[in-house]
């Protein structure tokens, strides 16, 4: 198993291959503005998408539960 340093690590260098360093900073602070299920988000997900399109579901999601708690 892997430590928390290391999956962030990891994490940080395939958003910035796929996104570049300020999405990665957008995407972050998103993240931790807008606090996701990501159980629930996960059940749906396609294995075959994009980054940016794992993004935008995942966004979706963030605000048909922010409407519905509205």
């Amino acid at each position: 198993m892997i430590t928390d340093l290391e999956i962030k690590s990891k994490g940080f260098h395939l958003l910035a291959q796929h996104l570049g360093n300020v999405e990665v900073e957008k995407f972050i602070a998103l993240i931790q503005r807008e606090p996701l299920d990501y159980a629930n988000w996960r059940q749906d997900m396609d294995e075959n998408l994009s980054l940016e399109d794992i993004s935008r579901k995942a966004m979706a999601l963030r605000k048909k539960s922010t409407e519905q708690g509205a």
